[in-house]
This record gives structure tokens, sequence and C-alpha cells, in this order.
């Protein structure tokens, strides 16, 4: 949602203590993995999903914006399938009465077979074609208009067929970046959403509006890693603003639910869950109090936040060996899966935890090294002169906070398999049982994926000869 210090927001815990549960959690699920088989030489990276953890953190985001919303206000919590676009944590998010924002036809086929109803589902995305639009309203799943060309669209629609999809437009109040730019979505220049400040826009937005009867929701998001929870506040302050102000001037109470997009930040430098969504809840509300009064519904889009402390990729030390002094853990774990640490670590670094061969907690004196992936080009490092106890050959390297964005978001380098991911719980007896989430990618699907079938398709594409 970029140093490890931005990353925590501008507010400290409330005392969550979780994060000591959850490392014992892990390390007992490291353990066992190691243990039944599913860690190995033959099995060399896994991904972990700790299934208690999810379950946790989704009765925080509920319990939390239930205490500030006024008794019997509508408020639906949609988790932002791209940070992990898994079809079995989809179902157990639902379970836990989380919905699910989509951004893509993918997105949403894997809402559907998670089995999202579609008055549990939102559409956003700034490029929707006509075919999406067109399916979403005849489910009735919401929508988000991030632009007037796209309203058009869903104007000719709604003339031809009539639709109970809630329908809002998203709207970019320009307050400002965060500390990672890529992820800022409220600057000056965002592609997302109708820019307020724009000279025109505000009152396109309100004509927009007193024209459709039938838009009933306005949608903002002011980014995600890297934005701090004052400037987020100030972002749905904006957009509050905007929706009395259209109230008013139409006369009717015709926007009666407001999107509060997601991007709460993940503290990537501890087991501390900060900031909680307990304090990002008390601070809209002192923000923005009228936002909690009961007059409008309310929708959430927390994605990372939800899932990536309670992800960890263990990846095997293939070889250990020695580099200008330094020592290297080469593993299979890499760009492959961290993409974004490998390319930007200044932005994304991600703390690592040795285990020993048996998947035991390591112990010993720490050791300046660097913990490497299995691609071929020298930047592939987990991490760069990190201090760990020495990661020798057959033990495992485990890189934490990885449930969203990591491996979930296959980059496809050297033609590297996709790891299987298990989701752990604790087994009733002491131990750890496991669930497949998703198989690990066998070779003969990446020769699929990559043309397998049609060997022969450019050798027989040839120019007519010249007579």
């Amino acid at each position: 949602m970029g140093t490890g210090d931005d990353m925590t927001g501008d507010i400290v815990s409330d005392g969550n203590n979780s994060g000591t549960d959850r490392a014992a959690r892990r390390d007992e699920a490291v353990r066992a993995a190691v243990e039944q088989g599913l860690l190995g030489p033959g099995s060399p990276i896994v991904g972990l999903l700790d299934v208690t953890g999810i379950r946790e953190s989704a009765a925080e985001l509920r319990a939390a914006f239930d205490a500030v919303t006024a008794p019997g206000t509508p408020v639906l919590h949609a988790f932002a399938v791209k940070a992990t676009p898994l079809v079995p944590v989809l179902r157990l998010l639902r379970e836990e009465g989380i919905g699910a924002e989509v951004a893509s036809p993918g997105e949403l086929a894997l809402a559907r077979v998670a089995g999202l109803p579609p008055a549990l589902t939102v559409l956003d995305s700034p490029a929707k074609t006509p075919a999406e639009l067109r399916e979403a309203l005849a489910l009735g799943i919401a929508v988000n208009a991030d632009n007037p060309q796209e309203l058009d669209r869903i104007d000719a629609l709604m003339r031809s067929a009539a639709s109970r999809s809630p329908l809002g437009i998203r709207v970019n109040p320009q307050v400002g970046g965060g500390s990672i730019e890529a992820l800022s979505t409220a600057t000056a220049t965002s592609k997302f959403g109708v820019a307020l400040r724009d000279e025109g826009a505000r009152e396109w937005v309100v004509r927009a509006y007193a024209d459709r009867p039938w838009l009933t929701r306005l949608h903002a998001h002011t980014g995600s890693q890297g934005i701090p929870l004052v400037l987020m506040a100030q972002g749905i302050r904006e957009t509050y603003a905007l929706a009395e102000e259209i109230n008013r001037r139409i006369g009717r109470p015709q926007i009666d639910t407001i999107d509060i997009g997601g991007g709460l930040p993940v503290n990537f430098a501890s087991d501390v869950t900060t900031p909680t969504y307990a304090e990002y809840a008390r601070v809209l509300r002192e923000t923005v109090p009228g936002l909690f009064d009961g007059r409008y519904g309310l929708v959430t889009e927390f994605g990372r936040s939800l899932l990536a402390k309670h992800g960890t990729v263990v990846a095997r030390v293939e070889y250990a060996k020695s580099a200008g002094g330094r020592p290297v853990a080469v593993t299979h774990a890499g760009v492959q899966v961290a993409t974004r640490t490998v390319y930007v670590p200044e932005a994304w670094p991600l703390r690592i935890t040795a285990y020993d061969g048996k998947g035991r907690p390591k112990t010993g004196p720490e050791v300046v090294q660097d913990v490497a992936g299995p691609a071929c080009f020298a930047g592939d490092l987990l991490a760069e002169g990190r201090a760990l106890p020495l990661l020798e050959q057959g033990d495992y390297a485990a890189a934490l906070d990885t449930g969203a964005y990591y491996f979930a978001h296959h980059y496809a380098y050297n033609s590297l398999a996709r790891p299987g991911v298990y989701g752990f719980a604790p087994d009733g007896t002491g131990g750890v049982t496991f669930a497949t989430v998703r198989e690990p990618q066998t070779v003969a699907e990446i020769v699929a994926e990559s043309g397998g079938a049609h060997a022969d398709a450019l050798t027989t594409l040839r120019a007519p000869e010249r007579p």
C-alpha cells in the first residue's frame, strides 16, 4: 500500500499481541512441512498460508468497523482479489463474512467459482470492456465507473436492459501520494477515476448523478502500501464531502453508499500488526464523523492487510558458497515468487528466517550473508548483506509476510515452476494439518503454457517463393 519504517503508517499499534502466536504457528508449520514431506529435496519450495491467522484478520476487520458504524448500517468488506487470487482463499474469506473486489474477467471467474454471490462482489477496473460491463450488469454485480467514456457505455447498457447492479463513479480526490509512487492512486496524474481538481471535473460528476437516478454509490481509493493513515483519511473526507454536495445539490439522498477502497499498509519490519483495522477505523471516525452516522452504507476493499502476514515462502538451500568473502545461500525462492522485492528491494524488503534441515528455527551466531534465488541474473536476491544464522546446504530460508502479492503472483523467469501452496492449521492433537490450496506446477504444464502443442507453428510460415 518505501522503507520498512515507511510501511507501518503513522500510528503505533494498540497492543496487538497476535504476532507472537503467529510466529509460533509458522515455526510449527515449517517443521511439520519437512516432517510430512511437503518440503524436501524433491519439493524445494512451498507457499504456506496460516488459516487461523486469516480467520483472525477477517474477524478483526469486521469488528473494527462494527465498533464505529451506527447500528444497522450496511457494510460490505470486499477482499481485493488481486492480492491473493486463489479460489480456496476466497472461499475461506467468504465463510468469514468477506466479499470480493474484482478487477478483471479472470478475478470475477475466481470469485464466482469460490461461491461469492453478486451481492458481495464489486467490479473495479480502469479498462472494463463492453462485454465485462454487460456481464456484471446482467449478474447484478456492483460496478464503479472509472471515467466518462465508461459511464457512456453503462448508459447504453442500462437503456437496453434494466439492471439491479449498484452503480457508482470512482473519483480521484488528488490528495497526494505516499512513499511508493507506483501504488499511490490519488496523485494529480493518477490513471484511476475522475480527477476531481481538474477543470470542470467536479461539476461533471454532480451533473452525472443528477441525470442518472440509478447512480447511488461514490468510490475512491487513495493508494496502498506506503500511504500514511492521515492521507488515506483525507482522501475519504474529500469523497464524503462530494457525496454530501451531490445529494444537497440534486435535492435527494441519491448517493446511499460510499466505497472507501482499501490500502491499509502492512508492517514488513516485524511480526507486529500495525497499523490495525481498529486504529484506521478510529482515525476515519475522527476525520469523517458523518460517514458513520447511518446515512451511508460502506464498502471496503482491503487486500494486502488481510493476507500478507499469514503467508510464508519456504525454500531449500541448494548450495552454500562464498563470493568476495561473503557467504551466499543459493535457494529456490527468488524473482519468480518475490518479483517486487528482487527488482525494487528498497521499497519491498522482506524479513528472512533461517531453519535447519529438519525445519527447526536455526540458532547460532549471526553472519552477514546474501540469500539468493535460482534465476539466472545477478540481482536475483531475496536479501543482500543480511545478518542471519549461517545458512548451509540443506537448510531452509523463509520469506515472511508473503501471503499477498508474492507466491500467488508467479513470474515465470527461466520457466521456473509455480510452487505448491498449502494452508495449515492445528490438528487438535498438538500437531499441524495441511490442505492443498494450489498444486505445484509440473514441467508438462510449463511446456503446455509455452506453446508445446504448436511446436511447428512458425516453421510452417514461409513467404511465397518468387517465380
